[in-house]
């Protein structure tokens, strides 16, 4: 029998397929049922004008038979057949697809007639037998022959074909698995409970069975309890569940059922906090399942963690973790979505950035945003506990992107308040601002603990402020990006520009500063450059000192961006030395520079670090400091 080349540049093409566009060889099994189904699609959709070629529904299937001697993988479906054409155009002609064909002829047709999605609509699936297999055999019959033919190839040498006998329609595809070698272990493929698994992965919502022929142990008739014998057999079973829990309508599907797909799907030891099922129509038609962990995986702040959502195409899963589906600020997100719209490539592995995904991906958005604020609105204990879990991310989005997205979260995110022992969002902050007040209050610190005995904090609440404790690292940042909620500028109540006095007072604290001008900055000098000035304040009620900052890097974010890797205070904010005009210690300084600077620049030094303590920084020396104390008191 003489070999036919193939019909394109053969070798370099082929070898490019097997060994490039594929990243898992696994999949060539997903590709081969996939075929088959495509194969049942065509005949069941012929059968409803030509009744005398169909047969009854629950006779169509995909059986798979494995043979550990002989080394082959065998995959039978009773679709449509090939003709002898049909294999030299569609095998023999690398990227020529019978499905795609038949889908095009349908175009324009009766839609009522051609309720099935055709899967593959490229012709390379098929190849990708070759990166298994060193030879493979195809035998088929089609509807109305007498005979069937087979097609035979080893690769891009080229192939064979012939007629030969087949009793009924359909196709027979044979792979003669490669033989193992160090790196590939070829064998695992005849293993039942391998197959079993991928079939699961990758094919279980296929529509019609998958059945395979699976040994099972069983105890021997008539032998006692006590001492029993056991026994194998084979037992016809069908591997794929066929109906997917995302195609049943939302209102038939129990919750239990969304929580064990879940926990079963993902891995998860606890059940979802919120489950959202939706369904698209119109110009991008799509079913997605989505759900929202109760709780953060471990690795979920950390490099490890992948984002993603899982891709079906009719079915058939494409791609187990989707990136494009989700924005990186909501990739806590779990779940799959499936289209029959996407636009696939030639390996049904990689996609196309066309408009279909794209318009996906923002309807997928739109509805966890949609979600989520329905849950804060009408679920508020479970939404904090959302946000326990899940906060960081959200401020991490305002953040990241120059603020891009602020106004798609700036609704979801919560602080502790000084107005109530709980978790506010800046719409309720807002909503009970005082008539005459400009500005939204912040503090950054270590814990709410902290925060509240900041000198500044407990002035501005005195004022009748409200002030939101930010005890993340990434809080201020994420404020600072975004500038204002509203009109509502944010305010940092450690930053020298806080205005909470009257004129009078403002007037009154000028000419303070002024007159002591000379003495301030003796301090300042008796400090060193941590400082970039010391004066006077009337906003601390009682207490002596504290400190601001001034310009863009506050004591907070100094802080925080000195915990990152790398050389110990490479980011320094610039520092004032605030003291309390209306202060004790105030005359004494005074006093102290009039009669004893020397003393006046060790107390500076002390003011100074007593006000890194309060705002919870380190001291830059604290033996010095000790020594200094101790001086002082004798």
């Amino acid at each position: 029998m003489a070999k036919k080349q193939f019909k394109t540049e053969s070798k370099k093409l082929l070898d490019m397929m097997i060994n490039s566009i594929y990243t898992h060889k696994e999949i060539f099994l997903r590709e081969l049922i996939s075929n088959a189904s495509d194969a049942i699609d065509k005949r069941y959709f012929a059968s409803l004008t030509d009744t005398n070629i169909g047969l009854a529904n629950d006779q169509y299937e995909i059986r798979i038979e494995l043979n550990k001697d002989a080394k082959t993988i065998k995959i039978t479906d009773n679709g449509c057949g090939m003709s002898m054409e049909e294999l030299e155009n569609n095998l023999g002609t690398i990227a020529r697809s019978g499905s795609f064909d038949f889908k095009a002829s349908q175009e324009g047709g009766d839609s009522a007639k051609a309720p099935v999605d055709i899967i593959g609509q490229f012709g390379v699936g098929f190849y990708s037998s070759f990166m298994v297999s060193d030879r493979v055999e195809v035998v088929s019959r089609a509807i109305g022959a007498e005979e069937g033919c087979k097609w035979e190839s080893s690769g891009a040498d080229g192939y064979t074909i012939a007629p030969c006998e087949k009793d009924d329609v359909g196709t027979v595809v044979t792979l003669h698995l490669k033989d193992d070698t160090d790196d590939e272990k070829y064998s695992e493929y005849l293993e039942p409970y391998r197959i079993q698994g991928l079939v699961k992965k990758y094919s279980d919502y296929i529509r019609y069975p998958i059945r395979m022929m699976m040994e099972r142990s069983r105890k021997k008739e008539g032998t006692p309890d006590d001492k029993p014998e056991y026994e194998t057999y084979l037992e016809d079973e069908t591997l794929n569940s066929m109906v997917p829990l995302w195609k049943k309508p939302a209102g038939e599907v129990k919750d239990e059922e969304f929580n064990r797909f879940y926990q079963e799907k993902f891995y998860d030891y606890q059940e979802p906090l919120k489950v959202i099922h939706q369904k698209a129509e119109g110009a991008t038609e799509f079913t997605a399942l989505l759900f929202i962990p109760s709780h953060a995986p471990y690795n979920y702040y950390t490099k490890e963690y992948e984002k993603g959502l899982q891709l079906y195409s009719s079915g058939v899963l494409i791609m187990e973790k989707c990136k494009d589906l989700l924005p990186d600020y909501f990739s806590f997100v779990h779940g799959l979505v499936d289209s029959s719209d996407l636009s696939l490539n030639i390996s049904r592995e990689m996609l196309q950035h066309d408009r279909q995904l794209k318009a996906i991906a923002k309807s997928v958005e739109k509805k966890i945003s949609s979600e989520l604020s329905k849950m804060l609105e009408n679920d508020r204990e479970n939404y904090e506990k959302f946000f326990a879990a899940f906060g960081t991310q959200l401020k991490y989005g305002i953040y990241t992107d120059y603020g891009m997205h602020k106004e798609t979260l700036q609704d979801f995110i919560m602080f502790k308040s000084s107005a109530e022992d709980k978790l506010v969002t800046l719409k309720e902050y807002v909503g009970r601002m005082k008539e005459d007040q400009k500005k939204i209050y912040y503090a950054p610190g270590d814990t709410v603990d902290q925060i509240k005995l900041l000198p500044q904090v407990e002035s501005v609440i005195s004022h009748g402020y409200e002030v939101l404790y930010l005890t993340e690292d990434i809080d201020e940042f994420a404020l600072q990006m975004m500038r204002t909620y509203g009109e509502k500028e944010f305010s940092n109540v450690c930053q020298d520009d806080l205005d909470i006095t009257t004129e009078e007072e403002k007037q009154s604290l000028k000419e303070e500063n002024e007159s002591s001008a000379d003495m301030l900055k003796f301090m300042q000098e008796s400090i060193g450059d941590a400082v970039r000035s010391v004066k006077f304040t009337n906003t601390l009620k009682n207490h002596p000192v504290c400190l601001s900052g001034e310009g863009a890097i506050s004591v907070g974010m100094e802080k925080a961006l000195n915990k990152m890797p790398g050389e110990e205070n490479q980011v320094k904010a610039e520092l004032v030395l605030e003291i309390n005009a209306n202060h004790p210690i105030t005359a004494k300084l005074k006093e102290l520079y009039s009669e004893d600077k020397d003393k006046l620049a060790k107390y500076s030094k002390i003011l100074y670090a007593n006000a890194r303590l309060i705002s919870g920084l380190k001291l830059e020396n604290p033996s010095e400091v000790g020594d200094m104390i101790c001086d002082l008191m004798l």
